[in-house]
Parts: structure tokens; C-alpha cells; sequence
């Protein structure tokens, strides 16, 4: 598995609109072969603070799903409403094992 955290902060203005895209996004994503999930989180403390945990089948993944059609939409959406540039993080599946992700 790779296993990718993202970091976003919405500007305030914009965090209803960032929540219903991500969602759009997200639905479709979990629908890719290469996608065996990809959870939605808003800190509850700071509203316009969000984390997608994306967890892949392959290292190449991830590059597939960033030429879909819904990934190109979200990102062209969602692009003005960030109030800092996205960060991440990789990490390394410890448990459970790969098979348990199904």
C-alpha cells in the first residue's frame, strides 16, 4: 500500500464549497481500481483545516488518479480556496497487512 496524508487550509469564505467538492471528488476516487480508500477530514477545532488520507494499491497510483477527469476538476475548483499550499506526508503500512484493506 502507499499511503498518502494531504494537508489543506481553506480560506474561511470558502470552506462549505471546498467540503462539497472534496466530497464529489472523493466518491469518485474510491470508485478507481488503484484506490482502496480516500477519507475526507475536517479538524474539528479549525474548520478550515483538512486532511485526505488516500490510501493506494501502488506507488503508481497516485499518478493515475491525478489524470482523471474528477481530479483535474477538484483541483481546478479547489485551487483559489486554499489558503496555503497543500502539503503531505507518505506512509508506510504496518498494519493491517495489505490484504486487510479489502
Amino acid at each position: 500500500m502507499y499511503i498518502v496524508h494531504v494537508f489543506i487550509e481553506v480560506k474561511p469564505d470558502f470552506i462549505e464549497a471546498f467540503k462539497a467538492a472534496s466530497l464529489t471528488n472523493a466518491m469518485a476516487s474510491v470508485k478507481e481500481p488503484g484506490i482502496t480508500r480516500f477519507d475526507v477530514l475536517q479538524d474539528a477545532e479549525q474548520p478550515g483545516h483538512f486532511t485526505l488520507v488516500e490510501v493506494y494499491r501502488t506507488k503508481d497510483d497516485p499518478a493515475r488518479h491525478r489524470e482523471t477527469e474528477h481530479y483535474q476538476t477538484w483541483k481546478s475548483t479547489v485551487d483559489e480556496m486554499m489558503a496555503a499550499p497543500r502539503s503531505k506526508k507518505i506512509y508506510d503500512n504496518l498494519f493491517p497487512d495489505d490484504e486487510g484493506w479489502d
